[in-house]
């Protein structure tokens, strides 16, 4: 039997997204921005229910198109209130808009979001060695620079707790608990 985290548990989503993306270390800035995005949503939710409309989110936010997004008026903000499919908080659907703002803001000045956001881990996935889910902190120095940096810049839903959340969703850290079979594999990730 293969042994993995205990938090997908039998969640067939859940599994497939730990099996294949979780904690592999991200470098494309539009999965980037995909995370700061659905890290965002997920405040004051459980991650399966932001899988679970991760396609809607993607067609609502054209595909986490930063520069779409940014252009997003009223009449499209009032389309996404009533859009059912993503999770209707009027203060986060703004804060992504903003956010998109900000976030091409920050690849023009420094060449590429990946280069500003891998610098709170020095360019490398932090690994670390837990045992038990119960180890596994809600938030990290890093975290806490990284929330800090961002809120300066202006962006919004960027607390420590989602900006650890975003660190160990792109793969900033590693982690998987030292017994599941992908530790090693992100580990070793090329």
């Amino acid at each position: 039997m293969t042994r993995r985290c205990e938090w997908p548990k039998t969640n067939e989503l859940m599994i497939e997204y730990h099996d294949k993306e979780w904690g592999v270390p991200v470098h494309d800035d539009r999965k980037l921005f995909e995370f700061l995005v659905l890290d965002a949503f997920q405040a004051g939710l459980s991650w399966s229910t932001i899988l679970n409309k991760r396609e809607n989110f993607r067609k609502a936010f054209s595909n986490f198109d930063a520069a779409k997004i940014a252009r997003f008026n009223a009449t499209k903000m009032d389309k996404l209130l009533n859009d059912a499919g993503i999770i209707r908080n009027k203060l986060k659907i703004h804060a992504t808009i903003e956010n998109s703002k900000l976030f091409l803001k920050t690849q023009e000045k420094l060449g590429s979001f990946d280069r500003y956001i891998w610098q709170f881990v020095n360019g490398k996935t932090k690994i670390n060695k837990f045992t038990t889910s119960k180890q596994i902190p809600p938030t990290s120095k890093e975290s806490d620079a990284m929330s800090k940096d961002l809120k300066e810049r202006g962006f919004k839903f960027v607390g420590s707790t989602i900006c650890y959340a975003f660190m160990q969703a792109a793969g900033l850290v590693n982690d998987h608990l030292v017994d599941c079979y992908r530790y090693d594999e992100v580990t070793n990730f090329k």
